[in-house]
């Protein structure tokens, strides 16, 4: 069928009074599964807004709910820590770090992150932090300029994001793995109710006196889910939609925040060089998968359909 004879259909009272009703369900559900969050009502009225307000902003949201379901099935993890389904990995990740990238100094062999936490400056204080910023706006901001260019495109990078993470969940779940932070404040025995930590990213915050990471990290779903580094792999799928459409100069922007975002990883002691290495191989799979599941008939058509509601 051709998108172009499909029209997206205009608001009514019914479509209101669903639009309201799976809200109102998300909050229910939420209260059950991982207890009452303001967080949730924000999220619950921007969709009844964008919703209601304009044509143009119910488009915006239904095309966003893509992500709108991968922030709920992250935020659910919560209630199904991975610890729960296996062993956690600390002394083998951290000593297989040493093994594949260790560096010598004074008699002793470091991780790259122990080598950083000793030889930080400030700059690489503040600019590691801002690169970190980088994680969550450049992909949507990415996805933004998509959507109101590139409706096809658009879709196709919010399902290949969605697809890399679920890949970077099944990992988490048959590898729970602890960052190199938790070696250094708690060493190689396992304790389950570790909350998140900021580790170096609280030089960022101490330099501007603010306590943006911390919040951040306060509300993280799992200490144990280092590897794979999925902060390494979202600015990876930017790049190769950047390159893809051949946005230019923007790519170069993309490239040096992705590099960015990869040593930062490492010398704030959140992910070892192994967690960003496997990032980048979970992006690249993701990427390859996707790019298969496109090619089906069947999701073509669904990707038509779904193209024509917020065309």
């Amino acid at each position: 069928m051709s998108v172009a004879r499909i029209k997206a259909p205009g608001l009514n009272f019914k479509d209101l009074i669903m639009v309201v009703l799976i809200a109102a369900a998300y909050v229910a559900v939420s209260y059950f599964v991982v207890g009452f969050k303001s967080d949730q009502l924000v999220l619950a009225g921007i969709f009844i807004s964008l919703y209601t307000i304009s044509s143009i902003t119910r488009k915006f949201v239904l095309g966003f709910s893509i992500f709108i379901v991968y922030w709920i099935i992250f935020d659910y993890m919560k209630a199904f820590p991975n610890y729960n389904y296996g062993h956690v990995h600390i002394a083998e990740l951290y000593n297989l770090e040493k093994h594949f990238f260790g560096i010598h100094e004074a008699g002793h062999i470091l991780t790259p992150n122990e080598y950083w936490r000793i030889h930080s400056v400030t700059f690489l204080d503040v600019l590691t932090g801002l690169f970190y910023l980088c994680w969550i706006p450049v992909p949507l901001g990415f996805a933004t300029y998509l959507f109101f260019t590139r409706k096809r495109e658009f879709l196709y990078f919010s399902l290949t994001f969605v697809v890399v993470n679920l890949l970077g969940f099944v990992i988490y779940y048959t590898y729970p793995a602890a960052p190199p932070w938790y070696v250094q404040y708690h060493g190689f025995q396992f304790f389950k109710a570790t909350p998140g930590n900021t580790a170096g990213l609280n030089k960022f915050d101490q330099y501007f006196h603010i306590d943006l990471f911390r919040s951040i990290y306060s509300k993280g779903s799992n200490v144990f889910a280092a590897m794979p580094s999925l902060h390494s792999s979202y600015p990876l799928i930017v790049v190769y939609y950047g390159i893809k459409n051949r946005l230019g100069w923007a790519n170069l922007f993309f490239i040096t925040v992705t590099i960015g975002i990869w040593f930062s990883a490492v010398y704030t002691s959140h992910h070892y060089l192994l967690d960003v290495l496997a990032g980048i191989l979970t992006a690249a799979a993701g990427i390859a998968l996707f790019n298969a599941l496109s090619k089906t008939r069947s999701l073509s058509l669904a990707l038509d359909r779904y193209q024509a509601i917020i065309q």
